[in-house]
């Protein structure tokens, strides 16, 4: 991306793009039923960030409560949504930064540091709800995280990732608009 600077179309799109996959990968992650879920047969037991389902047996109804009734719910959903919250603000001014054709390193950095709190946020979020949740809800059978658990991972870790990105990103600006001279290294025969 250095190397053709941002002015080259296929390469000036590649961070709020990724941003844009961080944010679906978020909305999988608020939306899935998949956090913590029943590793063998017969699956008795599955819970989201807002709710913990149950079935006493195979084919029983699932029987669900809401989280939200728990403080450590209530907190782990808020971090984890204001995390979201702040991932989505940082995917708009990344689209609003690339689309003006002069850019404001000063505002991609600030995208950068604002992606850090949005992971820091989003941690808070993942790491509350299965300290909490294994303690004091009684888990039966054999419990694992799972696949929405495992995406919002992925975004905390892309919120972090795309933060370095943003915020070293102004240190390559002669490079990035082509103020640099080329250097050759060239000997005469």
């Amino acid at each position: 991306m250095v190397k053709y600077g941002l002015d080259y179309t296929r390469c000036r799109w590649i961070l709020p793009l990724l941003l844009g996959i961080g944010v679906i990968f978020g909305i999988i992650a608020l939306a899935g039923r998949g956090w913590l879920e029943s590793q063998t047969l017969p699956y008795v037991q599955q819970a989201s960030l807002w709710q913990n389902c149950r079935r006493p047996d195979q084919g029983g109804e699932w029987n669900c409560e809401s989280l939200m009734g728990y403080a450590w719910g209530r907190a782990a959903a808020a971090t984890y949504l204001v995390g979201f919250l702040l991932l989505v603000i940082c995917f708009a001014l990344a689209i609003i930064a690339f689309a003006i054709d002069t850019l404001r390193f000063n505002f991609i950095r600030g995208i950068g540091g604002l992606l850090f709190v949005a992971a820091v946020f989003s941690i808070m979020g993942l790491v509350i709800y299965p300290v909490k949740f294994s303690s004091e809800i009684e888990m039966t059978g054999i419990n694992m995280f799972s696949w929405a658990y495992g995406f919002g991972w992925t975004t905390a870790i892309m919120e972090i990732c795309l933060g370095f990105f943003f915020c070293c990103l102004p240190n390559y600006e002669d490079q990035i608009l082509g103020n640099v001279k080329p250097t050759y290294f060239y000997s005469s025969p």
